[in-house]
């Protein structure tokens, strides 16, 4: 079976500041199974359980700050049971979190603990990747100390494809060797040329066939798309990507 696809709703953030649920009704028009969230259009969560329900939208997972869920647990958890979210998902670290290898290692151990007390709660914490993971520590990169010295049931990953290639790497061997230990994965394009531009899916050079092999493979449940930057209008982008999706045949 096909892995559900969702849309990470940033990538239509300047629409859904003005309209949140006019874009989320977008989203489910396209195709969408799900969105994933990186914020909440000031929706309380039962106002984002009804309009996900009433759109037949899952949620794939939120986006939620290192900060935040240090320093508001209680409220992280009860929003995201509420909508029937299950990914928590950290989409980036200050740079102060990530300070040579001992910082990585620091970070990891904080993310355990994290992770643990949201598994208590019925939910899975998950990193997001950028590329500056890519840079080496001892011979490691950051991302890989990251996972190496954290729980592997506490702190899983959400791959991000057009970051890992951005940082130097293959998407599909990350994928393979953090098979199992992968729910989420952010499917990117990357456009030819040297500026590396953000692409619609099946419009750049990534093999996304082959990701989406990988990606069932190694037991993931969602693929979602985000672009973080698009040239054409992002509601025109979502739907390019997921029309062509659908021609891969992977929704």
């Amino acid at each position: 079976m096909a892995i559900p696809v969702a849309l990470q709703m940033y990538t239509l953030r300047d629409q859904a500041s003005a309209d949140f649920r006019g874009a989320l009704a977008d989203v489910a028009r396209i195709g969408y199974a799900g969105v994933e969230l990186a914020g909440t259009g000031g929706l309380t969560a039962p106002e984002m359980a009804k309009v996900l329900s009433d759109l037949g939208l899952k949620c794939a997972g939120s986006h939620e700050g290192m900060d935040r869920l240090e320093s508001d647990f209680n409220a992280v958890v009860d929003f995201q049971k509420e909508i029937g979210n299950s990914f928590v998902v950290i989409p980036w670290l200050a740079e102060e979190r990530r300070k040579g290898a001992a910082g990585w290692i620091e970070t990891a151990g904080k993310m355990t603990e994290i992770g643990h007390m949201l598994a208590e709660e019925g939910l899975q914490l998950c990193y997001h990747n950028h590329s500056f993971e890519f840079e080496k520590f001892d011979g490691q990169y950051g991302l890989d100390l990251l996972y190496a010295n954290s729980c592997p049931d506490a702190v899983q990953a959400e791959l991000d494809t057009y970051w890992v290639k951005h940082g130097g790497e293959d998407p599909i061997e990350y994928i393979n060797r953090y098979a199992g230990r992968a729910p989420l994965i952010h499917i990117k394009d990357m456009a030819a040329g040297e500026d590396r531009a953000f692409a619609e899916i099946g419009e750049g050079i990534l093999d996304m066939p082959g990701i989406f092999e990988a990606a069932k493979k190694a037991g993931s449940a969602w693929m979602i798309v985000e672009q973080d930057t698009c040239k054409r209008p992002p509601i025109e982008s979502v739907k390019l990507s997921f029309d062509n999706i659908k021609k891969m045949g992977f929704a």
